[in-house]
């Protein structure tokens, strides 16, 4: 049974750094390519960053490019976003996600909060 955990969720202030991390389990994890995804109160779930299954390759929204970098370590079998230069509006739950055989994303994690103060 595949199961996604994230953590490293918390409060920070404006202009602050936050490193969320999404352990995988009960599967072969560098096979897939990983997403990051957040939602915000009151809006729908959106696209952060993926990361292609060797690492090789990253891409980003472009609300968060330059500030947000998604890595991860197979032999570890986690995904991470690091996040500087936070801001209010990051404030979300953070999703990571992986993306199957399919080319769909079949599995989440349960979610971080993420609290960005001003």
């Amino acid at each position: 049974q595949v199961q996604l955990v994230e953590s490293g969720g918390g409060l920070v202030q404006a202009g602050g750094s936050l490193r969320l991390s999404c352990a995988a389990s009960g599967e072969t994890f560098s096979r897939y390519a990983r997403a990051w995804f957040r939602q915000a109160p009151g809006k729908e779930r959106e696209f952060v960053a993926i990361i292609t299954w060797n690492g090789a390759n990253a891409y980003y929204a472009d609300s968060v490019k330059g500030r947000f970098t998604i890595s991860r370590d197979n032999a570890k079998n986690t995904v991470y976003l690091q996040m500087n230069s936070l801001k209010p509006e990051d404030t979300a739950v953070y999703y990571c996600a992986r993306r199957g055989p399919s080319q769909e994303y079949d599995y989440w994690g349960q979610g971080t909060q993420v609290t960005v103060s001003s």
